[in-house]
């Protein structure tokens, strides 16, 4: 079978290499598209997924959002007429699934946030939907759904790509390169995603706590923002005990190396409990409900106010007992490909 992965942001280059090595070895051929926002271009380049760049960042803007999807659209379209694949796949790629539809190529989309506005276009023209076994089904009828094409698996996204992980013993030194401590307590954090469709809100918490944690004596804190508009920001706050690396880095070894991960967004959250690494997060928007599943379970604290700031224990962790999950990856890739 010809397959092709369209990544849209940098959480889905992982995800879709442990897919893309799976499909490999049942012999289906690859082909990769990605757009130009965020890391996951170097991202991509650096797991050897090869991407065709097609498309960029269209802006904040709702309207400049639409424009670029559907610009976009029509690139991926030329891209692939003639390429006779079988099957597309993406993490809700709204540009993907346009361009297939236009083909007539079969799509499959995966999504674990039930609060994304843009899920009414994703659910309504892809052929299936993959989804956590904890999206709520009264979301997916929401959104245009129908329900005999959904298929859920147990457990995240985060699980498929971190079921084999292994922390390289050599980070360390990278990390004594950067200036990083041994004996120093480690703070992994992630701004908010101020561009996203789904973030149309301001989280001044997170900002309390960047300034609370990097003024602590033996902590350092790691700072992954999300766009070079967020660098120069942060950079400019001159934090001291603040590291906001020039390159990326890689993010699993990283998260394997902190002593608590503290974010806005919910990938990183979800691989740090994946890890198992102390995490919170301090998210303002609707959660999603894979996420309160992990507060239940007690693999994810939640931060909603100073208090909870306060609460938090900033210090050396205790040793890490990552989840393992081996059985997630083969039910997520029999799903795709059934």
């Amino acid at each position: 079978m010809r397959i092709w992965i369209d990544l849209a942001n940098s959480p889905h280059v992982p995800f879709f290499k442990a897919l893309t090595d799976r499909f490999v070895a049942q012999g289906h051929e690859i082909e990769t598209t990605a757009r130009d926002f965020a890391e996951t271009i170097p991202l991509a380049q650096a797991a050897g997924l090869s991407p065709n760049l097609i498309g960029t960042f269209g802006g904040r803007q709702l309207s400049a959002k639409a424009g670029n999807l559907m610009s976009r659209a029509w690139a991926l379209a030329g891209w692939a007429r003639n390429r006779r694949f079988d099957l597309a796949i993406s993490h809700n790629s709204y540009s993907q699934i346009l361009a297939a539809r236009g083909l007539r190529l079969k799509t499959v989309t995966l999504m674990d946030y039930e609060y994304q506005p843009a899920n009414h276009l994703a659910f309504r023209l892809t052929s299936r939907i993959i989804v956590p076994a904890s999206f709520p089904t009264k979301r997916l009828r929401r959104y245009g759904a129908v329900i005999g094409k959904v298929r859920r698996y147990h457990g995240t996204k985060e699980d498929v790509y971190l079921a084999d992980f292994k922390p390289d013993p050599s980070f360390v030194t990278h990390l004594s390169e950067l200036g990083i401590k041994r004996d120093n307590v480690l703070v992994l954090m992630r701004p908010p995603a101020h561009d996203a469709l789904y973030h149309r809100f301001q989280n001044t918490l997170f900002d309390e706590a960047l300034t609370k944690f990097s003024a602590l004596e033996d902590v350092t804190v790691v700072l992954l923002p999300r766009s070079e508009s967020q660098r120069s920001v942060y950079a400019a706050k001159a934090l001291g005990n603040l590291l906001i690396p020039k390159a990326p880095l890689d993010g699993p070894n990283l998260i394997a190396a902190s002593d608590l991960v503290l974010s806005a967004g919910g990938t990183i959250n979800r691989e740090a409990a994946a890890l198992g690494v102390p995490v919170a997060s301090i998210y303002a928007g609707k959660w999603a409900a894979i996420d309160e599943q992990l507060v239940t379970e007690g693999r994810l604290r939640r931060i909603q106010n100073a208090k909870d700031l306060n609460e938090l224990p900033v210090q050396k962790k205790q040793a890490s007992i990552p989840r393992h999950a081996n059985d997630v990856i083969n039910e997520v890739v029999s799903l795709i490909l059934e």
